[in-house]
């Protein structure tokens, strides 16, 4: 049986570490900083200092009182809650009835946000009365202490993307590959990883083979590639957003990369779009939970199966069926999803979407009006139409 302790460098923090990491965090000049650069950067320049101090009395008031991560985590939840109602127009969720509240499950989902993506995860389990979930995060947005400190409080194991050294890599693959079984079979505790490395900014949503291949890793030798996965109750998940709030951002890098070949990111820059993504207008939201993947007996076809179910169950909005239509003109399979899509005024969303569209640059408008329709381009590739 693998040792907890092998896992002390990647874990999520434990009870008797949050007081302790709250106490650090409140009082972390570098998180005033960043909390002041996002929420005031026009002011920062005149009263940073005074600002600086607010911030951290507003922590140190917020974070009062909590002393165990589902205290955490309950504050978290009505924050994002009241949140959600500021920039979503709903938020609903399908699936989960199917599965068993009692087990334990590993989500993968498609990637758009840093971190709404798990949290829409949770929020879904959470409303439901389940545990919330253990999220995989790369140690490339760990680039502070803070931003370790952060992730870890909230349920976060570290992927270590950054070791150097082909027996190195290995090995961080087997550690985590371990703690994912060690977290499911063990300690009956869920997972979220991400189906590929990095937000699917081009809205092409595309499992890596490589990741389901990691997670077979840890498996007993005697054991299948089926029981391995089987084991693991893996079950795909799509997250769609009517709206992005970071298209403009991720148009613009995928620009960078068309014309330059490389796209250079400034400091903070992930922490901005994680901001961005919490705050910015997220119109309908749909969580859609698949089913456990079971009789597969190679890493292709269980990426093609989670690529299947996500495709199937990925909630298309007027936003998506719009820009397809703009690019690619009318297509009977499109006109009778758009059929079945309850919208009262088609003609007043296409406006707003084409008003918001038009407010990105010319250079890339094209990248962000087709990262809205891939997802339609998605599901007639799997269906072959």
């Amino acid at each position: 049986m693998t040792d907890i302790t092998d896992f002390e460098d990647i874990r999520p923090y434990n009870d008797t570490e949050v007081r302790t990491v709250l106490d650090r965090l409140v009082e972390d000049p570098e998180l005033h900083n960043v909390i002041v650069l996002m929420k005031f950067p026009r002011l920062n320049k005149w009263f940073g200092g005074i600002l600086r101090f607010f911030v951290r009395r507003a922590l140190r008031r917020t974070m009062g009182g909590i002393n165990t991560v589902s205290q955490l985590q309950n504050k978290i939840s009505k924050q994002l809650e009241g949140l959600l109602r500021r920039v979503c127009a709903e938020v609903t969720v399908s699936g989960l009835e199917q599965l068993d509240a009692s087990k334990s499950y590993l989500f993968i989902s498609n990637h758009r946000d840093i971190a709404m993506d798990p949290a829409m995860v949770d929020l879904a389990l959470h409303r439901s009365g389940r545990d919330t979930v253990r999220i995989a995060i790369g140690d490339n947005l760990l680039s502070k202490p803070f931003t370790s400190d952060l992730m870890r409080i909230n349920k976060s194991f570290i992927v270590r993307r950054s070791v150097a050294g082909r027996r190195e890599k290995l090995a961080a693959l087997l550690q985590l590959s371990s703690y994912i079984r060690h977290s499911l079979i063990n300690e009956n505790s869920s997972i979220w990883i991400a189906q590929q490395e990095g937000r699917a900014k081009n809205g092409k949503d595309k499992t890596d083979k490589a990741l389901i291949k990691m997670l077979t890793l840890s498996k007993q030798k005697s054991e299948t590639f089926s029981d391995a996965i089987a084991d693991l109750n893996l079950v795909p998940v799509a997250i769609s957003y009517e709206l992005d709030p970071c298209d403009n951002d991720k148009a613009r890098e995928l620009h960078a990369i068309r014309s330059e070949g490389v796209y250079r990111k400034q400091e903070h820059e992930d922490l901005l779009s994680i901001y961005r993504g919490l705050v910015g207008e997220k119109g309908h939201v749909h969580v859609a939970f698949g089913t456990p993947i079971t009789g597969l007996d190679s890493a292709d076809s269980v990426a093609t199966e989670v690529d299947r179910q996500i495709f199937d169950i990925y909630r298309l909005h007027p936003t998506n069926i719009i820009a397809y239509q703009q690019l690619y003109g009318s297509n009977n399979t499109v006109d009778q999803w758009k059929a079945g899509i309850q919208c009262k005024n088609w003609q007043a969303i296409e406006d707003r979407f084409n008003d918001r569209m038009a407010n990105i640059d010319s250079a890339y408008r094209d990248l962000a009006i087709a990262s809205y329709a891939n997802p339609v381009c998605s599901r007639l590739d799997s269906l072959g139409k």
